[in-house]
């Protein structure tokens, strides 16, 4: 698993825009008390629920995995020009 130069800057923008996602949809509410890890773990399942992204088998599913999945996610919803993909 590769990581990618600005992977934290990207798990940012993916948990906007899996928080988003998932208001938009009427799934879910997310408080401001909410962990990181909870939005991180919520926005994976739910994306693989929505067959947005392909499940990684359970024995696999971990924090750093879930974080990475989700940059990469977001990653390919960004303009190639983006600075965060240079």
């Amino acid at each position: 698993m590769k990581k990618h130069k600005h992977e934290a800057e990207l798990v940012k923008e993916a948990i906007r825009a899996g928080v988003e996602y998932g208001e938009k949809r009427g799934v879910v509410e997310f408080e401001a008390t909410d962990s990181q890890h909870d939005k991180i773990e919520y926005i994976y399942r739910l994306l693989v629920h929505d067959k947005v992204i392909a499940p990684m088998p359970e024995e696999q599913v971990s924090q750093q995995s879930m974080r990475h999945r989700l940059a990469m996610w977001v990653a390919r919803q960004l303009p190639k020009d983006h600075p965060l993909l240079k």
